[in-house]
């Protein structure tokens, strides 16, 4: 369709309003063109008043005056919205080319930065902000057309009488200055509302996310204090900006009433002595009227204006956040995996969270095989998802080198790195898309239905996605969902239709019975043949048969081998399988 805007390119940067704005040059002269039009329309029709009243006192004929008064106030009417539609167009195009831009920013973003920056306060940019910038738009055509009408307006006014112009302009130049005294401190308090907004999305999402957790606990009332706290602060500020919000318009209303009074009195004065027709002084009257809603306009969109532009502070703030991409990424070749390197090397690794106190790996070392599985166990806390994530370069070391087929995660651009690798969270997530989507996410080819059928046999989920509404081609995320432990399957089945040369699974068993648990080993054992597979798990019975078995425990190496070797020798390792046979695992 030739309205559907292009999906923007991705770019690098802060936003340019001027480069926004200039986008569709065409639309926006073609606005601005028709606007300048309704401007002149609405100017002409104050003499064609003149005309008429000096047509009255000499008894003239009025019918083409007042014909050309009407068609002067029609053709501005439809000039007016004529230029009104094409800047919402191009309005509205700007604000989907901005969420774009920044959607695609915040999914490319580091997690530990996503994690900080918290998932509503983002939302909030996409949302509220971008609505403040949509405004600008507006604004951006109206303060010129504003100023370009009261310029030509005070001009015909100077032409008609000087001396109440000069009135006129004594009285706007008091405005001038109390309106500018509003405005400084409009934008510091936008800025302090879209904060506001921002926490209280922040928290508002993590309760939604929690609330089985908050209904269980019976803790609707301890997240809703905190909701209020955050409500509150929301409410406090946007009372200020509602103070100074109220004052412009009071002012804007009190400095035109003595406008139009002290140009009356003036007037009445200059009529009785004779210095000015009533032609005349009725055709400034209605100049000064016209020139009052632009004097408005102008006053009302400086506030928009600094609505706008600390919105645009905060996008810029996430825009400029470093993205997970490097840039030079684009100029690295992806490089070949050498074909008898181990899938993954890590050579005297490091890594500390941040904020954390101490290290979550200390100096670890390990060499995995090219296929087979390998297991990575300890208790709590010991850096076994932490391993994960610095395998698929989710977080890099603080110090020591990580190599992957051969080649160190350095150098590899990310892209290539990650589509050799599989990996399922601990969360078992899918996105907000049908089955069929989310079976083959990672893929670089599309996977046939006889396929996804083998994948979801192999995990037994056969039965379970035939009795979605349409099956495979069931959106999944709101109406329709699965559970825990179908998740896990879903996403056990996604690894499996992967064409990664490597597997990451987190904690995969954690929701799966005992029927699941052998499909599970399975699949593991099918993956094996063919891929380095590297599970994290806390029940050591899925990993009882591992080729390898890495045992961690406060963020080091105790040791390595085959579950049999680590049993007899590593007494951390006979100690957690004692702990898991005493409890049942």
């Amino acid at each position: 369709m030739a309205d559907e805007p292009a999906r923007p390119a991705r770019t690098a940067g802060p936003l340019r309003l001027r480069r926004e704005l200039t986008a569709e040059p065409g639309r926006l002269a073609g606005s601005l063109l028709l606007a300048l039009a309704a401007t002149a329309a609405t100017l002409s029709i104050p003499l064609l008043l003149r005309d008429v009243i000096t047509d009255f006192s000499d008894h003239r004929p009025l019918g083409v005056d007042i014909t050309l008064m009407c068609a002067a106030a029609a053709a501005g009417a439809l000039a007016q919205a004529f230029s009104g539609f094409l800047l919402a167009r191009i309005g509205e195009r700007m604000a989907y080319r901005l969420r774009i831009r920044l959607m695609e920013h915040s999914l490319r973003l580091p997690l530990a930065v996503v994690r900080t920056q918290g998932t509503g306060e983002l939302a909030a940019r996409i949302t509220s902000d971008a609505l403040l910038l949509r405004q600008i738009v507006d604004v951006a055509s109206q303060l010129p057309l504003a100023t370009v009408t009261i310029a030509a307006t005070l001009a015909v006014m100077v032409w008609v009488d000087w001396v109440l112009t000069l009135v006129t302009l004594l009285a706007l130049t008091g405005l001038t200055l109390m309106v500018t005294l509003v405005l400084r401190r409009m934008r510091a308090n936008v800025t302090g509302q879209q904060d506001a907004v921002g926490h209280i999305a922040q928290r508002f999402t993590a309760d939604l996310e929690a609330l089985t957790t908050i209904k269980a606990n019976r803790a609707e009332p301890v997240a809703t204090r905190a909701l209020a706290a955050d409500a509150e602060r929301l409410r406090s500020v946007s009372l200020q900006g509602a103070r100074l919000g109220a004052l412009i318009p009071a002012v804007l209303t009190l400095g035109n009433q003595l406008a139009m009074i002290a140009v009356i009195l003036t007037g009445g004065a200059r009529l009785a002595a004779g210095d000015i027709t009533a032609g005349a002084f009725a055709a400034f009257l209605l100049y000064l009227l016209q020139a009052i809603p632009s004097v408005n306009t102008l006053a009302t969109g400086l506030g928009r204006l600094q609505s706008g532009l600390a919105a645009r502070d905060r996008c810029n703030d996430l825009l400029l956040l470093a993205p997970e991409h490097d840039p030079h990424d684009d100029d690295k070749p992806a490089p070949i995996p050498l074909p008898d390197a181990p899938a993954v090397v890590f050579d005297s690794v490091s890594y500390t969270h941040a904020g954390a106190g101490r290290a979550a790996l200390r100096q670890i070392s390990f060499t995995t095989a090219r296929t087979g599985l390998t297991a990575v166990v300890g208790p709590s806390g010991a850096g076994k998802s932490t391993t994960l994530s610095l395998i698929d370069r989710f977080i890099r070391p603080s110090c020591g080198t990580i190599t992957v087929l051969g080649h160190d995660t350095r150098h590899w651009p990310l892209d290539a790195l990650r589509a050799r690798i599989a990996y399922v969270d601990q969360a078992f997530t899918l996105l907000e898309g049908t089955a069929r989507e989310n079976l083959q996410l990672g893929r670089t080819t599309r996977v046939d239905d006889r396929e996804l059928a083998a994948a979801l046999e192999a995990v037994g989920l056969t039965e379970d996605i035939a009795r979605l509404p349409q099956g495979l081609d069931t959106l999944l995320g709101r109406e329709s969902d699965l559970s825990g432990g179908q998740r896990q399957r879903m996403a056990l089945a996604r690894a499996l239709l992967s064409d990664a040369d490597i597997v990451l699974l987190d904690e995969p068993t954690s929701q799966l019975d005992g029927l699941n648990e052998q499909r599970f080993r399975a699949v593991v054992e099918t993956l094996a043949q063919t891929r380095a597979v590297i599970v994290v798990a806390h029940r050591l019975s899925t990993v009882r048969h591992a080729q390898h078995v890495i045992m961690l425990n406060e963020g080091t190496v105790v040791d390595t081998g085959d579950h049999p070797a680590l049993l007899e020798r590593c007494t951390p390792y006979r100690r957690l399988v004692a702990s898991q046979a005493a409890t049942g695992h």
